[in-house]
């Protein structure tokens, strides 16, 4: 492993939870900062306390061109971009039955389409350089769902698709990916601020409650505890297309797959009787 130091990232999504913990953190031992937030005025102190170091610009992420126009003047400013972090979502909370179509298109706006244009808007300067390591906040929701939560977790397994495919299309221009998934942390994503909510049918009312509960008791982690984990990933010589952040993750989604797996193998003579003569 090689500590690589005075990175230049540009981030999404800082002014608060994750975006903001590792872009001060990121700061703090000497790196260069792109920090991005809808409101310019969430983010001003991270200018007044570190100066040139930091650049921060008002992004909304699901206008495109505001996205190219941020990706290019951080290039510009800085003259390379080393990291590119997609940080910035939220969670819309209600049922599969309760969310409109206008509630799950505005979060994949945000989850999916956002990250993509800062994706493709970031790709050609990548290339142009010969490196570059495109990181994206997803969670462990990508690979397990919970009820209520349903189109979030969706859009995380959707997050996780675009980049697994898009790790293998950009390798051969020296340009590495990693999908970072943090398990429950005590951010600020339970806020009103990162949640939507769905118009609520009273059929589910009593479920729900009984959802929020259970979140209630469920153990969160340091935040702060994750910039070091980050650091180590990030500066590996090697860095993996997906890294767990956490102590619980990875139980959990070992119990997922090994459920499904029984499953398709319980329906494994079903499934090959379908497969037909060859043709």
């Amino acid at each position: 492993m090689t500590q690589q130091k005075d990175k230049v990232w540009f981030i999404t999504g800082t002014s608060r939870g994750f975006g903001r913990v590792w872009a001060e953190a990121a700061l703090a031992r000497g790196d260069k900062v792109a920090a991005t937030a809808r409101k310019l005025e969430s983010i001003a102190d991270l200018k007044d306390q570190y100066g040139e170091q930091v650049l921060t610009v008002a992004l909304d992420v699901t206008k495109p061109d505001q996205v190219k126009e941020a990706v290019t003047a951080a290039h510009a400013h800085f003259g390379r971009l080393d990291i590119v972090l997609n940080n910035a979502g939220y969670s819309l909370v209600g049922t599969i039955e309760e969310a409109s179509p206008a509630d799950i298109r505005a979060l994949y706006e945000t989850n999916i389409l956002g990250p993509v244009a800062v994706i493709q808007a970031a790709l050609p300067l990548l290339r142009e350089q010969g490196y570059g390591h495109i990181l994206g906040t997803s969670s462990n929701l990508g690979h397990v769902t919970m009820p209520v939560i349903g189109y979030y977790c969706s859009s995380k397994w959707a997050f996780e698709a675009i980049h697994e495919s898009l790790a293998a299309e950009v390798a051969p221009f020296g340009i590495q990916v990693t999908i970072i998934e943090p398990g429950a942390y005590a951010t600020e994503f339970g806020s009103q601020e990162s949640l939507k909510f769905a118009q609520g049918m009273e059929v589910y009312t009593d479920f729900k409650a009984k959802f929020v509960d259970s979140l209630k008791t469920m153990e969160r982690g340091d935040p702060a505890a994750t910039s070091q984990a980050l650091f180590k990933m990030i500066d590996a010589e090697q860095p993996p297309l997906r890294f767990n952040l956490g102590s619980h993750n990875l139980s959990g989604t070992r119990a997922a797959y090994a459920q499904r797996l029984a499953i398709w193998e319980a329906w494994d003579e079903v499934s090959r009787a379908a497969q037909g003569e060859p043709k």
